[in-house]
């Protein structure tokens, strides 16, 4: 199934994404953001499943479900930018805000910035097409709801 899923990814001209799997991108993408210091916290465990919960209108069995294979797909994925090239091309700018924001809201889950986190964020960011100023105020949200 990951093998297939990361297969159409590596496609130069990819198709459009289902929404099952643009979910389960968004899904690694925020698992990914959270081993990036090498630390996947329980807290950040939990804040991916609320927020594949509250966005996607899942129960929490099936956000830690979704969670789970995401975790998969991500160890088996080869680079960060075909993540957000899929997610860039599936979802609208706006919507990509609110992204950025569930990625900041990860990396502050456990209650530190590592340079790590930082710095992958920067690039997600740009990837996205999401310029240093949304970003920041993105971040700044995400800190006021943790």
């Amino acid at each position: 199934m990951f093998a297939d899923f990361l297969k159409r990814l590596t496609q130069p001209q990819p198709a459009p994404l289902s929404d099952f799997d643009a979910r389960l991108a968004l899904a690694a993408l925020l698992v990914r953001v959270a081993r990036s210091d090498n630390d996947y916290a329980p807290a950040e465990i939990a804040r991916i499943d609320r927020i594949l919960s509250t966005r996607f209108a899942l129960d929490a069995g099936a956000a830690a479900a979704l969670r789970g294979e995401a975790e998969v797909l991500e160890a088996e994925a080869p680079d960060t930018v075909r993540f957000t090239r899929a997610i860039k091309d599936a979802v609208p700018y706006e919507e990509r805000l609110g992204v950025v924001e569930a990625l900041w809201s990860v990396v502050l889950a456990d209650g530190s910035r590592d340079q790590h986190e930082d710095a992958l964020l920067r690039v997600v960011a740009n990837l996205l097409g999401i310029n240093d100023r949304d970003s920041a105020l993105a971040r700044q949200q995400a800190t006021r709801q943790t």
